[in-house]
């Protein structure tokens, strides 16, 4: 009981000073101390909310990396120190700006790597060989540029797109085109021309507009 003098602990020397004595439950005051608010549940290893939050971050994380995956595989590459930085120069759309090792640099590879730091574009060096295989084995004269897939158009598209303009169909028709910088050519020209899109049998159509 309270005072009782046989209970050790229970009483206060004359002169000590004030502190915790049996029974006030302040001997566990310094423990709670220190310690700050209560961590949210879901910052609890042991609580279930969490474990939801942990698994919830791991399927997020495996969306993400099979969105990177297939990004990439079905991705296209510009080769060419010109096409590299008209592209650059385009404000076309680009997730990496490969650079052979030990590349002979002029005025167009130091622009291109300014260009796609300023944007924030990755720059990549690989070794000759790695970029032989990036590009498809294309003239890529120690510069490519990874860009997303291309878009195409059906050719209903493209008779749509001049309709609602206004304008009288201006297509292009290609046959038989092996040579790309033929294509290319012939691309940059209907473009200059005003035309509305350029019809391949294999390449499906493109809209210029």
């Amino acid at each position: 009981m309270a005072g009782n003098s046989k209970r050790k602990g229970a009483m206060r020397n004359p002169g000590s000073k004030k502190g915790a004595v049996v029974g006030s439950g302040g001997q566990k005051s310094k423990g709670l101390q220190g310690k700050g608010p209560t961590p949210k549940a879901s910052e609890r290893p042991n609580h279930p909310a969490y474990k939801r939050a942990k698994v919830a971050a791991k399927t997020e994380a495996v969306k993400t990396q099979r969105r990177q995956k297939t990004e990439k595989a079905y991705a296209e590459t510009v080769a060419g120190r010109n096409p590299v930085v008209e592209c650059l120069r385009a404000g076309t759309p680009a997730t990496a700006l490969y650079v052979a090792l030990g590349i002979d640099a002029d005025d167009r590879v130091a622009e291109a790597v300014r260009l796609a730091a300023d944007r924030g574009i990755s720059v990549l060096e690989v070794a000759r060989g790695e970029l032989d295989r990036i590009t498809g084995g294309a003239m890529h004269q120690g510069l490519g540029l990874q860009v997303p897939p291309f878009e195409y158009a059906s050719p209903n598209e493209l008779l749509e797109l001049a309709q609602r303009a206004g304008d009288p169909p201006l297509l292009v028709a290609l046959d038989g085109v092996t040579d790309p910088r033929n294509l290319g050519a012939v691309v940059r020209s209907a473009a200059a021309f005003g035309a509305h899109g350029v019809v391949s049998a294999h390449l499906a159509a493109t809209g210029l507009s």
